[in-house]
């Protein structure tokens, strides 16, 4: 049995890790969240610490880890939000943990670096979870992309829609220099995945970028891909009714929907990092390189053929 500890336990995203902690036969020992509206525990380990303070939730992992009773955490899971996710892996690995992150790993590509050495100096792993790598679809998608001419341009277009209330934006997911604004927050999943499936980023233009929406073109080296990105339940389609989420990838005229099959993901990703075959620091470089860039690169006056329908519309 492995022991775990986990940061942002209020958050929207930590029951998913609670629950691959619970269905992997792992144990949670510790966590950590300045908001203590954090009731979720119970239905999975009530007997576990609870803190509002990072600094005391810092000394009592220290405190187990010396004193050899078995309760010393073997994993960090983070789950605080964008901007504390490198100051929490470097807290993990202080301990002699393995740090599981949340996407973004982290919000710049130089303190990747910086995490590379500190795995090699405290002789543990940065892992992270990049969970459309093991949606079936996808996988489907991968596997029959893999047995294809790949010398065939692919011509894909990605549409993922989710709309948000106004509370969004008064919170930490709405200030950038906390979440990174909706392309980091929201998008890099998308990114990776694309990546993942057609290759590097050869050419990034960003077409239009506002609080609740953002869409470009990618030149990837394997093909071209139209984005688009959105809060606004306004955009969400007429095949997505009584729905509040839509995501969309269109290969050569081939349209894959793929708003199911989230539920379970987190603990086949677990899974895979248990038996030492998670995501680690490189698979999460070249997306968190492409969302930088995106941040602060000029918008790009649209060329012909490289449009997303969305993006179109907007610009009349």
């Amino acid at each position: 049995m492995k022991n775990f500890a986990l940061t942002g336990l209020a958050g929207y995203i930590a029951p998913r890790h609670l629950e691959a902690i619970k269905k992997t036969g792992s144990r949670l020992v510790a966590a950590v969240d300045p908001n203590d509206s954090v009731g979720i525990i119970d239905s999975f380990f009530p007997e576990a610490s609870f803190f509002t303070e990072v600094e005391r939730f810092d000394r009592h992992l220290e405190m187990i880890r010396r004193e050899k009773s078995g309760d010393a955490i073997d994993y960090l899971t983070i789950c605080s939000p964008n901007h504390l996710h490198d100051a929490h892996i470097r807290l993990a690995l202080r301990v002699g943990a393995d740090a599981i992150c949340e996407k973004p790993l982290v919000m710049n590509p130089w303190n990747l670096d910086v995490l590379q050495e500190l795995e090699e100096e405290y002789g543990q792993r940065v892992w992270t979870i990049l969970q459309l790598r093991v949606h079936p679809s996808m996988m489907e998608i991968k596997k029959k992309l893999e047995n294809a001419d790949s010398k065939k341009r692919k011509k894909v277009r990605l549409t993922y829609i989710t709309s948000r209330g106004l509370w969004y934006h008064y919170s930490w997911k709405g200030d950038i220099e906390r979440s990174g604004g909706i392309g980091t927050n929201i998008g890099i999943h998308f990114f990776d995945m694309l990546m993942w499936f057609f290759g590097r980023a050869d050419k990034n233009e960003l077409h239009v970028r506002e609080n609740n929406r953002m869409g470009g073109f990618l030149e990837l080296e394997n093909a071209d891909v139209e984005w688009y990105l959105s809060l606004e339940s306004s955009d969400l389609p007429s095949e997505a009714e009584g729905k509040t989420t839509f995501r969309s990838i269109t290969i050569d005229d081939e349209e894959i929907e793929f708003s199911g099959g989230f539920t379970d993901l987190h603990t086949r990703v677990y899974e895979e990092v248990l038996a030492g075959n998670g995501f680690g620091i490189d698979d999460a470089r070249p997306s968190i390189e492409l969302v930088h860039q995106l941040r602060s690169m000029p918008l790009t006056v649209n060329r012909e053929g490289t449009i997303h329908p969305y993006v179109q519309k907007l610009h009349g």
